[in-house]
């Protein structure tokens, strides 16, 4: 009988621990998964064409808080209520786009999943209104290229830089401690430079010097001031014997910026087309045939275009593009 109590204490005891340990870990948890992120974009029974959809007006809602936000470019949308959302309990989210159907959907936050959850949200498409009449055909674009300009460094060689110098000084005359000084500081040395400066807008390359007459074996360059090229240039020499000339070469080279024009192809899948270009690509074009007629569209910073309705998105600093989305307005058809 003894040892039943035993037992019984220690199964009480035992509980009361679990309960005090589950009690301090709920009272001092602070979960990461109240925040709530995923992606929106439209529904369509090809994947093809269930493209992001931007500007959605997101609503989330936990019991007496609401948090809206709006889907970016690439249709990410992110909200982060204020106080932790236990498990067990519901996030209510409402999806509104005027081109798209009213989506609401509730999101149970659980103990484990939830904290890499994605809400994902397909948007069923408002069907356009029958407006065009037989007699009034939609306007057929068609033969669409992307034109766009990328500006780049070129470099022309437009000559090269000669010129002599000499370093004076007598051989066999004892240093004494007087700088300049031979490398072994037994004889009295002399120095010299010359200064070549290529110009604005130029630089020197691959600028070499060397000792040409006298005494040579006794004389000594510094590459310093000349190895890494640049619009100035500086050839130093010293000799510790009999007068010795040098010789400075350099090749001249102009750098300039040149638009070179480009052409792309965009895909298109049900009534949007797709085309990526660099995130150094200027004057955005496309050339289109509108019902027969070529026709050529800038594409300015506004993305307008009398046709679609464009968006873009920016890769990341690895991917280093953009991704442009352009959706056909009523009334025109591929």
């Amino acid at each position: 009988m003894g040892r039943k109590k035993l037992v019984i204490l220690i199964v009480i005891a035992a509980g009361a621990v679990i309960g005090a340990a589950l009690w301090l870990s709920v009272r001092h948890w602070r979960p990461r998964w109240s925040v709530v992120q995923g992606a929106v974009f439209r529904q369509d029974k090809d994947a093809r064409k269930e493209v992001p959809i931007a500007g959605v007006h997101i609503t989330a809602t936990h019991g007496n808080v609401s948090l809206t936000t709006e889907s970016d470019a690439s249709g990410y949308f992110r909200v982060a209520f204020p106080e932790s959302v236990l498990p067990g309990q519901m996030v209510d989210i409402t999806f509104r786009h005027r081109d798209y159907e009213a989506l609401d959907v509730q999101v149970p936050i659980r103990f484990r999943s939830s904290l890499r959850q994605l809400v994902i949200a397909a948007m069923a498409p408002i069907p356009a209104a029958e407006s065009i009449s037989a007699e009034h055909p939609s306007t057929v674009v068609s033969n669409i290229r992307v034109r766009y300009t990328v500006n780049s460094s070129s470099d022309q060689n437009i000559g090269s830089e000669v010129r002599t110098f000499q370093v004076d000084n007598r051989a066999n005359v004892p240093c004494r401690h007087q700088a300049p000084c031979s490398p072994d500081g037994f004889w009295k040395a002399s120095t010299n430079s010359v200064t070549l400066d290529a110009g604005a807008g130029n630089e020197f390359r691959d600028a070499r010097a060397s000792c040409i007459a006298g005494p040579c074996p006794f004389a000594l360059i510094d590459p310093s001031g000349f190895a890494n090229g640049g619009r100035t240039i500086v050839v130093s020499a010293m000799d510790w014997s009999d007068t010795a000339t040098f010789l400075v070469q350099a090749e001249v080279f102009h750098t300039s910026i040149v638009s070179i024009v480009r052409d792309s192809y965009p895909v298109e899948f049900g009534n949007t087309l797709t085309f990526t270009l660099p995130q150094t690509a200027e004057g955005v074009s496309l050339d289109a045939d509108i019902s027969g007629v070529q026709i050529v569209f800038p594409l300015g910073p506004d993305l307008y275009l009398s046709w679609a309705t464009c968006s873009i998105r920016t890769g990341s600093d690895r991917d280093k593009s953009t991704l442009y989305q352009c959706r056909l307005k009523p009334g025109f058809q591929f």
